[in-house]
């Protein structure tokens, strides 16, 4: 039997939050669906992974984009509707894609999952280059509809576009 895990994105006050330093418009519209999903998942044994941005004070990324998730801040933290709870897997992560230089492929093998749905902040960032890594290491990706948002709804789009059209078999679902 095939496994799945589900992954959810950067969903911290820093990318939540009104006025936030990376506040994602429209954020509020996705939060209900990944609740159900973090649900369905509990419901039926499926882990849930936390993918967390977790930068320091001196990121090279804040030459990039404004600093956000510093380590220990409340920024940093993932957002109260949505709190793990202690069975739930926390990683945190220092760049786009939640494989590089973290451990979630060896978590993943772990728990046997070969198929994911990905879920979170920005389609066009983290969560597109999280499903490009996740296939290119042979994990099937599922993208619920609804689940996801980017920083502009045209790069948002253009994301679920690739990941529909170019990470075959990979698909957006909805998540009704």
């Amino acid at each position: 039997m095939t496994q799945r895990a589900l992954i959810v994105i950067d969903m911290l006050y820093d990318f939540v939050e009104k006025g936030a330093p990376l506040e994602v418009p429209g954020v509020e519209t996705i939060i209900p669906c990944i609740q159900r999903e973090i649900e369905r998942a509990r419901l039926e044994g499926v882990p849930v992974f936390y993918l967390c941005d977790g930068h320091e004070e001196d990121d090279p990324e804040f030459a990039a984009w404004p600093p956000h998730a510093v380590r220990g801040s409340r920024g940093a933290e993932i957002i109260a509707e949505l709190v793990p709870r202690p069975e739930d897997v926390i990683i945190y992560k220092t760049t786009y894609s939640s494989f590089y230089n973290t451990e979630l492929e060896d978590m993943l093998r772990k728990f046997g999952a070969t198929r994911l749905t990905i879920t979170g902040l920005c389609t066009e960032i983290c969560v597109l280059y999280t499903a490009v890594d996740a296939y290119m290491r042979g994990f099937e990706v599922t993208v619920p509809d609804g689940c996801t948002k980017g920083l502009t709804e045209e790069d948002h789009r253009f994301a679920l576009k690739q990941i529909r059209h170019i990470l075959k078999p990979a698909q957006v679902a909805s998540s009704g």
